[in-house]
């Protein structure tokens, strides 16, 4: 996931001085931000700005349970497998804001158009579904190429779209008959089924979104009828329009400090987003000397600082950025196991750890990269060099733009030795998670900037996708949990807890009840919220 930075969508900010004079009862404007791009296409999303644009702009076939792990319906009504074959039945009347009514080719559509185009999340599904097939319109039947249990969980990453409007709107292209799969015109348009629909959209500024009164799921009294989703506001920016009251969420990035400050003035609230999914890595460069030895790299994870990391990320007594690890999964997916230690600080088992690592600290420098959108990061990238220059190691310490980052760290010679990066799982499974960071089967992108390749992670990684019955699943994850943890490709600093600071005004219900929240990510369903001013 591309790193997510700050820019609130306020109205004012672009306003004239006469839509400053529009009275009380003008449609009611949410305004919020995230880091760009805000991508609308549903086949190349991947980002969490564009998990909030596909919540609210198309459905998928089940969504991530509110409360818990695993999943519930949504365009579907019930489903049924024999573990190779999944068949669902949709629900009748649910329309696309074109008009056009939802059926099972709609499905079939959306799934061959992702794996066409091998885009967003097309690597969950391609190689893994054999056919998908419309039996009749209200029954979509997928059969799978072998038993591939996170499958129902993938299909939170599968947004519908509507085939006849896509395919009105195709021009020449690459897939043949289909042209460009409609790829140019859904850049800034939408096909979805969603509680709001693209009024105009600009991937590096602004993605404006009105109400499709047609929703089949209706919408809270006092839900915003138009959302302002801005791209690339800096901290400073964000903090006064929040303080004027010309915001009214601001993204999960800003410093404590600017969090701590704005919840202290009247009007404004926090609320957190924990749903267990996200880990902050400190992604070790395990192809690259001298991380190349797992003692050196154990090193390193005895000697960070963790409780001084988890005081950096405190908001107040009740809230933070960061909770303890236990390895490098979160606590919400399956495989958490609550019995490990959490991480401390042991600078004499690093020192004992150096002493079998093959390579000299004083001759082997190493370079640690923080991602320059997110300033909180520069503290623990300097604690990490004032820690492990202690065992000898030179340490230069390099801020980089996010994306020279995402670039650099594909490729083991370019990797930085260590990097903070925030990984989430992006289906309600571990699989998502851990499958992309650690098999060596997949190309490496900014999620396995360890360059990990261990035979053993392989085979369980392998197991917990053939494996369907749970408990047996939940072993092998927790093996592969432990088996993480000894080789240490990460230091598993800690698990994000994301803190929004959001006006009075503005409900968030998912957000405000522990019992509504889903998967990180997931939670900002505009149509949920209400704005009572």
């Amino acid at each position: 996931m591309r790193l997510r930075a700050r820019a609130l969508a306020s109205a004012f900010v672009l306003a004239s001085p006469l839509w400053l004079a529009v009275p009380s009862f003008a449609e009611r404007v949410l305004r919020l931000d995230e880091a760009p791009v805000g991508e609308v296409d549903p086949a190349k999303a991947t980002d969490y700005a564009d998990t909030v644009l596909m919540t609210n702009i198309y459905d998928t076939l089940v969504y991530p349970k509110a409360g818990g792990p695993g999943v519930e319906p949504l365009l579907a009504t019930e489903w049924t497998t024999d573990g190779k074959s999944y068949t669902f039945k949709l629900k009748d009347g649910v329309k696309f804001h074109s008009g056009n009514p939802l059926t099972a080719d709609d499905v079939v559509f959306s799934l061959n158009r992702m794996i066409a185009m091998g885009q967003g999340f097309s690597n969950l599904f391609a190689g893994r579904v054999e056919k998908a097939e419309a039996v009749d319109p209200l029954t979509v039947k997928f059969t799978l190429t072998e038993p591939y249990a996170p499958f129902l969980a993938a299909l939170v990453r599968l947004p519908i779209v509507d085939a006849k409007t896509v395919m009105a709107n195709k021009v020449d292209g690459k897939y043949g008959e289909f042209g460009d799969y409609g790829e140019a015109w859904l850049s800034a348009h939408d096909a979805g089924s969603g509680a709001y629909k693209v009024e105009s959209q600009n991937p590096q500024s602004e993605t404006v979104m009105v109400k499709f009164p047609d929703y089949f799921l209706g919408f809270a009294e006092n839900a915003p009828d138009k959302v302002r989703y801005r791209y690339g506001l800096e901290a400073p920016t964000v903090r006064a329009l929040m303080s004027r009251g010309e915001h009214d969420i601001a993204d999960l990035w800003l410093p404590p400090e600017v969090i701590r400050s704005l919840a202290a003035e009247k009007g404004i609230k926090l609320d957190t987003e924990a749903g267990g999914a996200t880990g902050e890595y400190i992604k070790l460069n395990t192809a690259r000397a001298p991380l190349d030895d797992v003692h050196c790299r154990l090193a390193l994870t005895y000697a960070f600082d963790y409780d001084t990391t988890l005081k950096i990320l405190k908001i107040n007594d009740e809230r933070a950025q960061g909770i303890p690890m236990k390895g490098p999964l979160p606590s919400g997916l399956l495989g958490y196991d609550k019995d490990l230690p959490d991480y401390k600080q042991d600078m004499d088992k690093a020192k004992e750890e150096l002493a079998k690592c093959k390579y000299d600290p004083k001759s082997s420098p190493l370079d640690i990269a923080w991602i320059a959108e997110v300033p909180a990061r520069e503290r623990i990238a300097l604690l990490m060099q004032a820690q492990f220059s202690k065992l000898g190691f030179p340490v230069k310490v390099i801020k980089t733009p996010w994306a020279l980052v995402s670039e650099q760290v594909t490729k083991p010679e370019t990797a930085p030795h260590a990097v903070e990066i925030a990984v989430a799982a992006v289906t309600p499974d571990p699989d998502s998670l851990l499958y992309n960071m650690y098999s060596s089967k997949v190309p490496p992108t900014w999620m396995s900037a360890e360059h990990l390749k261990d035979a053993k992670v392989d085979e369980l990684l392998e197991a917990g996708r053939t494996e369907t019955d749970p408990a047996k699943r939940e072993a092998i994850y927790k093996e592969l949990n432990k088996t993480l943890r000894d080789l240490a490709p990460a230091i598993n600093a800690y698990e994000f807890t994301g803190v929004y600071t959001a006006r009075d005004v503005v409900a968030l219900p998912k957000l405000e009840d522990k019992s509504k929240q889903t998967l990180d990510n997931f939670n900002l369903l505009f149509r949920e919220m209400s704005i009572t001013e």
